[in-house]
């Protein structure tokens, strides 16, 4: 998923999607950033193209940590609820009663 996917499928606003995600969540966006970086340097990557063909390689690697753990698990480790357990209430459903 992309970063706005995965907002949207966390149910996220304006919370930073990191502070939401679970420790398991938060280790394999680690996992993909630091094997992106990793192999940009060993690379010497230069220009856009070469490092987003990088960043799909480091996303791989996360991406096939993430499924080698549901398989041992036998259970997803995404999940759309929130670390910090956001409740959206519609302001039109706010009643007000004179105090703010």
């Amino acid at each position: 998923m992309t970063a706005s996917e995965y907002k949207s499928f966390k149910d996220l606003r304006k919370e930073l999607l990191r502070d939401n995600m679970t420790d398991v969540e938060v280790a394999l966006a680690n996992l993909g950033e630091i094997a992106t970086r990793e192999i940009a340097k060993k690379k010497k990557t230069k220009g856009l193209n070469e490092n987003i063909e990088v960043a799909k390689r480091g996303g791989k690697i996360a991406g096939n940590a993430r499924k080698d753990l549901e398989h041992e698990m036998g259970d997803s480790v995404v999940n759309s609820s929130n670390a910090l357990n956001y409740k959206y209430v519609d302001e039109k459903e706010i009643q007000y009663n004179g105090n703010k």
